[in-house]
């Protein structure tokens, strides 16, 4: 499909996004929706990019814990292998007459030993064994000291606790149409303040015979709230001033249209600016359809209701094309 043309060139493109021009040189979105950038760095050695404390911060909650339960068994199980090696004659209070049976009881030596809980009955007796003990036990109160800060470090860390809408939408608004999406805060007591939003829109041009890829900010409705206690629905009028004047879901997609979405708040829990960015591509833009209510009274009148599961609910509408 050829690459659309069709934009005002008096609008006022931006080119302090961050991201460069040249559509040759990318693949896929440039924001995912996670709010993250669908980006990967080379270049580099391996341990010069990573860092730990930084991955371990932003993994997701079942990848951290299962790290920690894993770290916890595998560790145990390195310093349990080398007591067994060592030998029953460097250890005192052993039951176990088996090879395996004294390897359990080396294992679960080595979990008390690693926790500092030392119950007593078997302990070590050889130099060898002493010293490995040793070892193992400045190990266990350091990787305890170590995952406390990080789970301090997650619990500690601000996110804005924002959830945008799969879809933006192509609705009806005043006499024209407008593109919408909406997104609400999600954990109870915690209302983002002086609430900000900015909205560029990416696309592929024809520029001089070459395409090329041109930032506009779009103009909203709104782009800023005193307080977020419900849900916020982003409107960006489609008219003369909109990149999007007359586009059609073709026109979109021949021009490879992404809408990059950053919001900005203040979180009077942590005292502090929070953010949370994310995208829609022209696959999840959606055109004749229209936003649900998605808030209630509740049955005793006295208190407003978000109905949280309702945020991507939307139904059809004819868009009335006015008469020339």
């Amino acid at each position: 499909m050829a690459i659309n043309t069709r934009v005002n060139p008096w609008l006022k493109v931006n080119n302090d996004t961050g991201f460069g021009n040249n559509p040759a040189d990318y693949g896929g979105r440039f924001v995912n929706r996670d709010g993250s950038f669908n980006l990967v760095k080379e270049g580099m050695p391996f341990w010069d990019k990573f860092s730990v404390y930084h991955t371990m911060l932003n993994l997701p909650r079942w990848k951290f814990i299962s790290l920690i339960i894993c770290f916890f068994l595998l560790i145990n199980l390195v310093f349990g292998s080398i007591y067994f090696f060592i030998g029953a004659d460097q250890m005192q209070g052993v039951l176990g007459k088996t090879p395996w049976t004294f390897f359990k009881e080396m294992y679960f030596f080595s979990t008390e030993t690693f926790t500092t809980v030392g119950y007593g009955r078997v302990n070590p007796v050889g130099d060898g064994a002493n010293f490995v003990a040793a070892l193992e036990s400045m190990t266990g109160f350091l990787s305890f000291a170590i995952a406390t800060g990080l789970i301090y470090g997650r619990f500690a860390k601000p996110k804005a606790y924002l959830i945008f809408s799969d879809h933006a939408l192509v609705s009806p608004y005043q006499d024209i149409t407008a593109l919408m999406f909406r997104f609400a805060s999600y954990k109870d007591n915690h209302t983002l303040t002086n609430v900000e939003i900015k909205i560029n829109l990416g696309m592929t041009v024809q520029e001089k015979g070459k395409p090329t890829f041109k930032f506009y900010d779009l103009e909203l409705e709104r782009s800023r709230v005193e307080s977020l206690p419900m849900n916020w629905t982003v409107v960006h009028p489609i008219d003369e001033k909109s990149p999007l004047k007359d586009y059609a879901l073709d026109d979109m997609k021949a021009a490879d249209i992404e809408i990059y979405v950053l919001v900005r708040g203040f979180d009077d829990v942590y005292s502090t600016v929070v953010l949370q960015r994310t995208s829609y591509t022209h696959e999840e833009i959606l055109f004749n359809r229209k936003f649900v209510q998605m808030y209630r009274e509740s049955k005793d009148g006295k208190t407003t209701i978000l109905e949280l599961q309702k945020l991507n609910d939307h139904k059809e509408i004819k868009i009335k094309v006015p008469a020339e």
